[in-house]
């Protein structure tokens, strides 16, 4: 099942993003998979002491981007048709490598720097 007990809301976007932004998470690093339930709108408003439209928004940008599906008064449940979760891997990790170049280099890091840097790591982690 879904989870936001663990989710901390930041002021560098707007909160439904990040809500949206932490089931995608979850999704990437398979804490949650296709099928599992998300909890009630009312009960992730009240987690997160946020407005129930804001939460209403956050659900209307999962399911334009497909990874959640509504069925009525069933409820929400995360939904990954063909393909759906390689994008979300890709998407995330291009993401990550990016702001992690992008910091690299506002240091005045090198290339050869980084590499090296990143061949050390990996051996050691």
């Amino acid at each position: 099942m879904v989870t936001f007990h663990d989710l901390a809301l930041t002021c560098r976007e707007p909160v439904y993003q990040q809500i949206a932004a932490h089931v995608k998470r979850q999704i990437f690093q398979r804490t949650a998979r296709a099928g599992d339930a998300l909890p009630s709108r009312r009960e992730i408003a009240a987690t997160l002491g946020v407005n129930l439209n804001t939460v209403q928004k956050a659900f209307r940008l999962m399911e334009e981007q497909g990874y959640v599906r509504t069925n009525g008064n069933a409820g929400s449940e995360i939904c990954l048709p063909d393909g759906l979760l390689a994008h979300i891997d890709e998407e995330l990790t291009r993401g990550m490598v990016e702001q992690f170049v992008r910091e690299a280099k506002q240091t005045g890091l090198t290339l050869p720097r980084v590499l090296s840097l990143i061949g050390e790591t990996w051996e050691t982690l």
